[in-house]
């Protein structure tokens, strides 16, 4: 295998990812996204003359979430995803569209999936080892691990109802662009094509979100929990806990939240759940831990699954694109199994009282005080803004961001989102004139609040956002990142401070065009890097 596309790798993972996914399976993803890119070549002519059926729009976005790291570990699934890609391929073929065939548009899938996986060993080559020009691999990967990115906000928006053909039109032409011949230049273009789309998905889901469910409000969530039967979900899809919250309705159950679905206790029509009760936990990569310990089922709506320990493995779930061998799938949204087991289980044998953490500062709730904001920065009160998210991982390096916002001086404000945030959570940074220091803006994709939260303040002082009192400290992982950050600099955001490590597929030269144009720095010391953004 040749698997790269995560901070983690073993740069690149060649015998087992670190995140756990079996040779076998990355051929099969490999396979899949070449797959894809025949779909895509068609789908792109079909969706110009405004004829494709939805249906195939709301695949590739499944199909291509499930290949992001920690999504998608089950071989049947991938193999199943292959199997559709062609039989929808072979559909829109059918009606005649005249396209520029490419060796992806006549694949043909072999029966058995010891077969599938040596096709799957061939897509690896093509994809990653057919390119003379080692810049331009390394953009057209940039631009893979964004679509991956952007597939996953897309499918998420579109489950609440909410898309735009112009997100599926840039996710088949890169497809099928991938195929093609392109200089520097057009695929630097792309990359920030990448970017932009990626801005749209997000609003798209802010849209949907809010849409839904209102608009987050501050809101303390207890650290602790309740006597009773327990259900906890994890990932990131909010639909999915509304209708477990739905379902477990009056059945004497608690529902806690785990990784990034903290923040859905802001949410005004989720929080009127009575038995939605607090959160249990801390970022993805501590759950085979956490979920040891805790007492009731476990349900997991999107990436972030890692290998379930024996322990738990006959009480965890999956729905959605996510999937584990072994692991019972929900695929109908019927939650009936995941209640079942948490009323078979113990549960918590008597309430547990903890601190609370606060929750719910996305861009209305922030900019519902941005007059008091302004006001405390033109008093010298509010030096600066760092924000300080991002992914979470496992690396020791990684505490970097915990001393960072530990050491950050009284009269700053740090704004934070993602997984990122569990490095410190929980600290008590106090407060500035009753703006709190520590201001959690949701998930990951709230990085769209993120940036509008930063243009309106620009648009207040007058000045470009690049001269806003505000640093960027990003911490990534997997491709959500990578398209955030895309969309970071499509938007000419510059001085991003990145860590723990740079991604292994951006190449010397490219991360010069990065540098040189964006600014773009790894992080060195806490010591060091706010010297150098505060004087």
């Amino acid at each position: 295998m040749f698997c790269r596309q995560c901070e983690q790798t073993a740069n690149p993972c060649t015998k087992l990812g670190v995140c756990g996914k079996q040779p076998d399976t990355a051929y099969l993803q490999d396979l899949l996204t070449y797959a894809l890119q025949g779909l895509a070549t068609y789908a792109k002519e079909e969706l110009k003359e405004g004829k494709l059926d939805s249906k195939v729009n709301r695949f590739t976005v499944e199909a291509l979430f499930s290949t992001l790291t920690n999504v998608n570990f089950d071989s049947e699934a991938i193999k199943n995803f292959i199997y559709e890609a062609v039989n929808l391929r072979e559909e829109l073929k059918g009606k005649g569209i005249k396209v520029q065939e490419t060796e992806a548009c006549n694949f043909k899938p072999a029966d058995s999936l010891e077969e599938l996986v040596k096709q799957g060993e061939d897509a690896n080559r093509k994809l990653f080892h057919s390119y003379q020009n080692e810049d331009i691999q390394s953009l057209k990967e940039i631009t893979l691990y964004s679509l991956r990115g952007i597939a996953a906000y897309a499918d998420h928006a579109a489950i609440l109802g909410k898309e735009d053909n112009s997100v599926y039109a840039f996710i088949y032409d890169a497809l099928d662009s991938m195929q093609r011949n392109g200089d520097l230049n057009f695929w630097l273009n792309m990359v920030l094509k990448a970017g932009e789309t990626n801005l749209r998905a997000m609003e798209l889901l802010d849209a949907a979100n809010t849409g839904r469910y209102g608009h987050p409000v501050p809101t303390a969530v207890p650290l602790g929990y309740k006597k009773g039967k327990a259900i906890v979900v994890s990932g990131h899809d909010l639909r999915d806990l509304e209708i477990l919250l739905k379902q477990t309705e009056g059945k004497g159950i608690y529902v806690y939240t785990h990784g990034e679905m903290l923040p859905c206790h802001a949410y005004p029509e989720l929080k009127k759940y009575k038995h939605f009760y607090g959160h249990y936990g801390t970022a993805w990569q501590n759950q085979q831990k956490e979920f040891a310990q805790f007492p009731g089922a476990i349900l997991m709506t999107t990436n972030c699954i890692i290998r379930p320990l024996d322990s738990y493995k006959d009480r965890i779930f999956t729905t959605g694109v996510v999937g584990w061998p072994g692991v019972k799938h929900i695929k109908d949204k019927d939650f009936t199994p995941v209640i079942e087991k948490a009323l078979e289980l113990p549960g918590f044998p008597e309430d547990k009282e903890s601190k609370t953490v606060m929750v719910g500062f996305a861009r209305n709730a922030v900019l519902g005080v941005a007059d008091k904001v302004i006001e405390l920065v033109k008093a010298g009160k509010i030096r600066h803004f760092f924000l300080v998210g991002g992914c979470d991982g496992a690396k020791p390096g990684r505490s970097y961001y915990t001393e960072f916002v530990e050491k950050a001086p009284q009269d700053t404000v740090i704004l934070t989102l993602a997984c990122g945030k569990f490095r410190f959570f929980d600290k008590e940074l106090g407060s500035i004139d009753g703006i709190p220091r520590l201001l959690d803006v949701g998930q990951c994709n709230d990085a769209y609040s993120a940036i509008q939260i930063a243009l309106a303040l620009s648009k207040a002082f007058n000045v470009g956002v690049n001269e806003l009192p505000l640093s960027l400290i990003l911490s990534w992982f997997e491709q959500k990142a990578v398209a955030i950050l895309t969309t970071l600099l499509y938007l000419g955001i510059k001085n991003i401070r990145l860590g723990p490590s740079l991604p292994a597929f951006v190449s010397p030269n490219v991360l010069k065009v990065l540098v040189d144009n964006f600014n773009i720095k790894p992080i060195k010391t806490v010591d060091e890097d706010l010297k150098e953004i505060l004087g």
